[in-house]
């Protein structure tokens, strides 16, 4: 466009300067400038009506402040050369707000501090993953600007994470209902999204951080409770080795009720001679035994 301007007023020079003069230097200059001006006029003419959209790009064409509904797609495109050309990113995008330093959008910290329903403040680190419809372009265009993450992204998330903690306690966000915090403020900001031309893609919360005193005494309770758990199994244990030991001794009763039942004084009077006889077959033994008569029993092993 600046060169068609330009071939423009260097030929419109030309013609008012030295058109009208008749001597031959004029007329060179003449000449001269109405060639340079046609030529640099044909030049950004024909260089202004190939517009190249880049990959993952539309384009949004705009002439004197007013945006056209139509959008161009990647690729090379003709189009009009006095239409100006805005190329707007539709792939997926992200924005990160967090505590760390130059983590997020932001160099310093960025993350969310928000108010639970019990009153406690909660910092919470967010990213965020979004994109722009293709046809919605044009209006986002027309209404926002290119400028829409700082527009409508960063400020709609914060303030619909900081309307959406104030449902649940410091505690159970941080544990069991962040899942369900996390889908909420999703469908919130989804809706919000979808309104001026945005898709929300998905939302993923990198972090919570609760208070010390809040984190200290959840600390103390997981630590009570592992001691519990570490009693609970001793004390299982201990009452396991008990119940071992009275089947133990049970065992033991029994068989001896069993063999005191079965025995006869002719049989253990048996077993006692077969028992002589053994500790007689020894070399060099010579056992005296009284048995239970008045006559003594005298083995000679030899």
């Amino acid at each position: 466009m600046f060169l068609m301007i330009l071939g423009l007023v260097i030929f419109a020079i030309s013609y008012f300067l030295f058109s009208k003069s008749f001597d031959d230097k004029s007329k060179k200059m003449f000449h001269y400038g109405k060639i340079l001006g046609i030529v640099l006029f044909l030049l950004s003419f024909m260089t202004s009506i190939f517009v190249q959209i880049g990959t993952g790009q539309v384009g949004v064409k705009s002439m004197f402040g007013k945006v056209s509904n139509e959008t161009l797609s990647s690729g090379l495109n003709i189009v009009n050369p006095i239409y100006n050309v805005t190329e707007m990113d539709i792939k997926t995008q992200n924005y990160t707000m967090s505590s760390v330093h130059d983590e997020g959008e932001k160099s310093g910290d960025d993350a969310i501090k928000v108010l639970t329903a019990d009153g406690l403040e909660v910092v919470i680190d967010l990213t965020v993953l979004y994109s722009v419809k293709p046809d919605m372009a044009p209006n986002l265009l027309r209404n926002v600007g290119t400028e829409y993450r700082d527009v409508i992204v960063r400020p709609i998330t914060r303030t619909k994470i900081r309307d959406n903690a104030v449902y649940y306690e410091a505690v159970a966000l941080y544990s069991t209902r962040r899942d369900e915090f996390q889908n909420r403020i999703f469908k919130s900001i989804e809706s919000d999204f979808k309104n001026r031309g945005l898709v929300l893609e998905q939302l993923m919360i990198r972090n919570i951080t609760l208070p010390d005193r809040v984190k200290k005494s959840i600390e103390e309770k997981i630590q009570a409770e592992q001691e519990a758990q570490k009693m609970q199994f001793v004390l299982q244990k201990e009452k396991q080795e008990a119940e071992r030991k009275r089947v133990e001794a049970q065992g033991i009763s029994d068989y001896q009720n069993i063999i005191n039942q079965s025995l006869t004084d002719k049989q253990l009077q048996y077993e006692q001679i077969k028992a002589y006889k053994e500790l007689a077959s020894s070399q060099n033994a010579k056992i005296v035994i009284m048995g239970k008569g008045s006559a003594p029993i005298i083995l000679d092993g030899k």
